[in-house]
């Protein structure tokens, strides 16, 4: 069960390498609106639909279930603990409002260029924060204090190859799908 433990912790590690390299994607995009460019929209779009469809379907459930048994287990980080808990739920409805924002400029729907920056530059230093403090503050004492049942219980929190509610194919797949386009895309872009 070891094993288990030092997987789930490797993936959630790989996970946030990922979301920071597409928070550096979407930074130079909104730098895109600074430089006199147009920014990618669809880029954009992707690269907060992946982050947020992920983030809500695999990443956070998993990381609720440890962190909750992890206060069990510490209840000294019951704070620290529930303000990273209450910031999955605001980076799910940041994400989704800024979802909405750009995928409405890609289809020309107007919104206010500042409201676009301001609302991106929450969203970055916001999320970029929350990943520095599980890297930091949760993840390692996880390592140290969660047991193997613990562990399977996390593993148990997501079935990646149940099917996706709205594109009706496996969440691996519809991950895999979003990844590429966001390559291809950050490609075109360069």
């Amino acid at each position: 069960m070891a094993n288990e433990m030092n997987n789930t912790i490797t993936d959630w590690h790989n996970d946030h390498l990922y979301f920071a390299h597409l928070l550096d994607l979407l930074q130079n995009q909104i730098g895109a609106f600074f430089e006199g460019r147009h920014p990618n929209y669809r880029l954009i779009a992707k690269i907060v639909e992946y982050m947020c469809d992920y983030g809500d379907r695999i990443h956070h459930p998993r990381e609720d279930v440890a962190f909750s048994l992890l206060v069990k287990r510490d209840p000294d980080i019951q704070l620290v603990v529930n303000r990273l808990l209450q910031e999955h739920l605001v980076i799910a409805e940041t994400s989704a409002q800024l979802l909405d924002h750009f995928k409405g400029a890609e289809w020309d729907v107007i919104t206010p260029r500042d409201v676009l920056v301001a609302q991106a530059a929450v969203y970055l230093a916001y999320y970029r924060n929350h990943l520095s403090s599980e890297e930091k503050l949760v993840m390692p004492r996880t390592g140290e204090m969660l047991t193997a049942e613990d562990w399977a219980k996390v593993g148990a929190a997501v079935v990646p190859e149940s099917v996706h509610p709205v594109c009706g194919i496996s969440l691996q797949e519809h991950f895999a799908t979003l990844r590429k386009q966001i390559h291809d895309e950050e490609q075109l872009d360069r």
